[in-house]
């Protein structure tokens, strides 16, 4: 259990663990501990902005700063994969090319172009929230929190229930080293944080669980039409935009 949990924090964020090695041990409860990364990141993300407005910052330079935070601490694995998937969707290739673009270190035009359109939406509703939590909202900013723990755990769900793209790759392996537990206890998650959007706000945080479920339902219509299942890179363009939908959401 303790080396899944290093190994899911040493993969999937920057934060400083001990080195532990990729086998079907560390592997096999790595995905209950991804949603962890997304309650300290959730964390840091509401101490970031209680601080920064105690202080009196800009809109401007909080909604930057809450920006950058998940990217700081992730180190942009997921964002890299968002990058990865929209240059191979924008290809138009057939399924084996975009396999293959999604392997390709390169980055391409669209990936660049949608990348400035993405955090160009994720700067203007993270003003939106500062503005709300100036106005003693503080209700959004915990749904925003919340949110990237829900968003992982549907990222790591997908990961050991859908249908995989290659036998070979690293979300196989994940997927073949996990027990059957390891679905359940995702699930268990999800329904912990779908509790606590309600608990925050009845109406906002069912909008978002939903929110969160009808991009899961497209990224998996995407994933196997155009790819013949799921990858690392699919998830972490799945967590993206689920992240983006959200934040969406909440700041209406």
């Amino acid at each position: 259990m303790l080396k899944s949990l290093v190994l899911a924090f040493s993969t999937y964020s920057k934060i400083p663990m001990p080195k532990v090695e990729w086998d079907k041990k560390s592997m096999r409860h790595s995905m209950c501990f991804f949603p962890f990364v997304g309650a300290v990141i959730g964390g840091c993300f509401f101490g970031l902005l209680y601080f920064l407005m105690s202080l009196n910052y800009s809109y401007v330079m909080t909604a930057a700063l809450l920006t950058a935070l998940p990217v700081i601490i992730t180190g942009g694995i997921h964002v890299d994969g968002f990058l990865d998937t929209v240059d191979a969707l924008s290809s138009y290739r057939d399924r084996e090319e975009k396999l293959r673009i999604l392997k390709d270190p390169h980055t391409g035009a669209f990936a660049i172009v949608f990348g400035i359109v993405y955090f160009l939406m994720y700067f203007g509703f993270m003003s939106q929230l500062a503005v709300d939590f100036e106005d003693d909202n503080f209700k959004t900013a915990l749904l925003v929190s919340v949110g990237f723990v829900y968003s992982r755990a549907l990222s790591g769900l997908s990961v050991v229930a859908l249908k995989k793209a290659r036998k070979d790759g690293i979300v196989a392996g994940i997927a073949d080293a996990s027990p059957k537990g390891v679905k359940a206890v995702l699930v268990l998650e999800l329904l912990a944080c779908v509790t606590a959007f309600c608990i925050i706000d009845p109406l906002r945080g069912t909008l978002a669980a939903l929110v969160g479920v009808i991009v899961f339902l497209y990224y998996r219509s995407m994933a196997y039409r155009h790819f013949g299942g799921v990858t690392g890179d699919l998830a972490g363009f799945f967590l993206q935009i689920c992240e983006l939908a959200i934040l969406a959401s909440c700041t209406l």
